[in-house]
């Protein structure tokens, strides 16, 4: 099986180039216009002098049965509409792209060419946040916080306050009718946003400063009056009376706990299962997102 990676910065080498060195059948092939970094990566992985590439030409030539595509968001559209044309299924970090029009064009053209998309929400996948599926969840609290990082609106919200929306949409229990959104903005900098779901039953709150004095990233569930509280995807506590907490254990993958092994081996399975996975619902995050953008756009001191 012939896999692409397209892209070799700090996501890539970090995250799921370890998950891709080690798969059985799996003959892999690197991308990136740096030289450098081609050549370092791949001796590291051991990636013979055949598989790695400095265009995107040389790789589409090798007959990929799939790829992943890691190079940054302003490069997403044109990198996986090549693939998709070439009909090549395809696994793409978040955020598909920066503009609503172009996620939505991607999407459709990968149902035009029968082709699978999927974009990296490995939230999803992750094991604390996978048990907080299982939990009653009248109300979802979700914090993800940064120290000292301000920044333009829709390059916040589409990078990073995407995780915090797609896990919101993730994890309610019903139908979404109500949305509201509550920003502060100042010189055009995006210092915090704060996301509400409503439904029958349920309130989901989606959280995000960049001015916290800390790095951090909390889930809570609750409902029928207990609790389950996942601190930085590692520790888990239930509140039920005494309060009962589980780490992760000490030689468990950061790529495991954090969701993205779990994305990865899915993505791998169902191509070679044959079956075409669909971007439409990760679309349905991206028109949220938008939606947020808006609302901040509109807030004092956006522009």
């Amino acid at each position: 099986m012939k896999v692409g990676c397209i892209g070799l910065g700090d996501i890539a080498q970090k995250a799921y180039l370890p998950v891709l060195g080690v798969q059985p059948g799996i003959e892999l092939h690197l991308q990136t216009r740096t030289p450098a970094t081609l050549d370092r990566v791949a001796d590291s992985l051991r990636v013979p002098g055949p598989q790695r590439h400095r265009d995107l030409e040389s790789l589409l030539a090798q007959g990929l049965d799939a790829a992943f595509v890691h190079a940054p968001t302003t490069a997403h559209p044109e990198i996986v509409t090549r693939l998709l044309e070439a009909g090549v299924p395809t696994y793409v970090d978040k955020p598909l792209a920066y503009e609503l029009a172009d996620s939505e064009r991607l999407v459709a053209l990968a149902e035009q060419h029968g082709v699978s998309l999927a974009v990296g929400f490995n939230r999803r996948h992750a094991p604390g946040y996978t048990q907080c599926a299982e939990h009653p969840r009248e109300l979802i609290l979700m914090q993800k916080n940064r120290i000292g990082l301000p920044e333009k609106p829709r390059t916040m919200i589409l990078d990073d306050f995407i995780h915090v929306v797609d896990t919101l949409r993730f994890l309610v229990p019903g139908t979404v009718d109500d949305v509201s959104v509550r920003a502060r903005v100042r010189d055009g900098l995006l210092h915090h946003v704060v996301l509400q779901l409503a439904g029958d039953g349920f309130t989901a709150l989606g959280v995000m400063n960049r001015l916290s004095g800390s790095a951090e990233e909390i889930l809570e569930v609750s409902g029928q009056d207990s609790k389950r509280q996942v601190i930085n995807l590692a520790e888990t506590v239930d509140h039920r009376g005494q309060p009962t907490l589980r780490r992760r254990g000490d030689w468990v993958p950061v790529a495991r706990q954090r969701g993205i092994e779990q994305a990865v081996l899915a993505f791998l399975d169902a191509v070679r299962a044959g079956k075409v996975l669909s971007a439409r619902d990760a679309l349905a995050t991206h028109e949220l997102c938008e939606r947020v953008v808006r609302a901040v756009q509109e807030s004092p001191g956006a522009v």
